[in-house]
């Protein structure tokens, strides 16, 4: 059985891939980040998460792989993606085909001068 965590923008897998087919894994796991292309990420950015879920993988290492070790995986690591965000590290991607703003409401540009409104 394939074991499996999924959030808004983090899906873990308990399996490797093999000719883009998952293959269940007790040994393995496999990240996949942002799968719906609604955030704009610079490499480095990535490396963080990546860097993140190894972490997350080296902390939980010896427990038992399990549906509830996944999601806390998981969870963790959309909490990690959401202070990306918020730090303006990464943002929402507005030509995505989902708006979704789940982390909060995007940060945009605005051509008037704060604190002046035209009536």
């Amino acid at each position: 059985m394939l074991l499996k965590s999924t959030t808004r923008h983090v899906r873990v897998f308990a399996a490797e891939v093999q000719d883009n087919e998952l293959i269940p894994s007790e040994q393995v796991l496999t990240l996949d980040i942002d799968p719906d292309n609604e955030l704009n990420w610079e490499e480095i950015s990535l490396q963080k998460v990546y860097s993140k879920f190894d972490e997350l993988v080296e902390n939980y290492s010896g427990e038992d792989l399990t549906d509830y070790n996944l999601r806390r995986i998981g969870s963790d690591l959309e909490h990690f993606i959401r202070n990306l965000l918020l730090q303006g590290e990464i943002s929402y991607n507005l030509d995505s085909r989902v708006l979704n703003y789940s982390m909060g409401l995007p940060r945009v540009e605005s051509p008037e001068p704060e604190g002046k409104y035209q009536l």
